[in-house]
């Protein structure tokens, strides 16, 4: 089982105290490169589509992501924490298709 660990603390409240837009948009931009961002959100798009019953071939089209990536996200909405669960939860509380 995985533990947190101090640096994951440090990073974790450092979006904590950003709790403005621009500041977390600006300090993710100085964090990841471009093609790491883009990943990312690549990541939440594919979780998205899962949860609203896309199919993995539909994933891999809309968002680049190869299949054993896809199947990480499907197996992390199954199996873990639910931290993709909330937070599309509440960037969507009213149950909308997240990536049409």
């Amino acid at each position: 089982m995985y533990k947190n660990t101090r640096e994951e603390e440090i990073l974790v409240q450092a979006f904590k105290l950003a709790n403005d837009t621009h500041i977390i948009r600006d300090f993710l931009r100085d964090l990841l490169t471009e093609q790491e961002l883009k990943y990312c959100i690549n990541r939440l798009k594919a979780a998205g589509m899962l949860l609203d019953g896309a199919s993995y071939t539909d994933v891999q089209k809309f968002t680049g992501l190869g299949s054993k990536t896809i199947s990480a996200i499907s197996k992390k909405l199954i199996n873990k924490q639910g931290g993709y669960q909330q937070i599309l939860h509440r960037s969507n509380p009213y149950g909308q298709r997240y990536f049409d």
